[in-house]
């Protein structure tokens, strides 16, 4: 893949991901904005590889796949303490798959069993599975921010280093609104800096150049 298609690619990749939330509020489309979403991280990630092959520096893809692997076993192990906590509260309830007809009927609730240890408990695993997502989540922006780092210095374009901290602060930030909100500015400061880049003469045409002057 040459420099302008993995160009485009990243830039129309973080676009569509950039967009998306501004979908989510468009009636009978919202459902559809997070597979935009994962089509955009899905562009980002070929051209993150293509940048790779062309300036023959591995860490550019390595991190970025770090990243999402890193954020796909964070949501994995989120969702699973959620299910585990949920399954202990209504199993002390009398809710189970083995009643499962029961379940629209509230009467056949045991409310009995709702006490305070309880309540703590459930409290306690739904605060520890964001602890751990919020972990996970500043873990992979950590090595998101290394492949934008690694991007910066190969294509010259330093807004890459800039979205890559503004990433990190963002993900950090996540247990406020801003936070949230600098997550997705640095989406779109990520588009603009893919289209900032320019072409630039191989490293191979330098050498050659090199060895000519040397026969001469």
């Amino acid at each position: 893949m040459d420099l302008e298609s993995s160009k485009n690619l990243g830039g129309v990749g973080a676009l569509l991901i950039f967009i998306g939330p501004l979908l989510s509020v468009l009636p009978r489309v919202g459902a559809w904005t997070g597979i935009l979403s994962l089509i955009g991280a899905i562009l980002v990630l070929i051209a993150l590889k293509g940048f790779a092959d062309y300036y023959k520096e591995a860490g550019i893809f390595n991190n970025a796949l770090y990243a999402i692997i890193v954020a796909i076993v964070g949501v994995v192990v989120f969702a699973a303490l959620l299910i585990l906590s949920a399954v202990d509260f209504f199993s002390a309830l009398g809710l189970n798959i083995g009643n499962v007809q029961d379940w629209v009927s509230i009467s056949q609730l045991n409310w009995q069993a709702i006490n305070l240890d309880l309540i703590f408990r459930f409290v306690g695993v739904i605060l520890l599975s964001l602890v751990v997502l919020f972990v996970f989540l500043v873990i992979t922006v950590v090595f998101l921010r290394r492949s934008l780092g690694l991007m910066a210095i190969k294509t010259g374009v330093g807004l890459f280093g800039t979205t890559g901290l503004l990433l990190l602060i963002g993900a950090i930030l996540t247990i406020i609104a801003l936070g949230v909100f600098l997550v997705w500015l640095a989406i779109l400061l990520l588009a603009i800096a893919f289209f900032s880049i320019r072409q630039q003469e191989m490293p191979p045409a330098t050498t050659t150049s090199a060895q000519t002057s040397a026969q001469v």
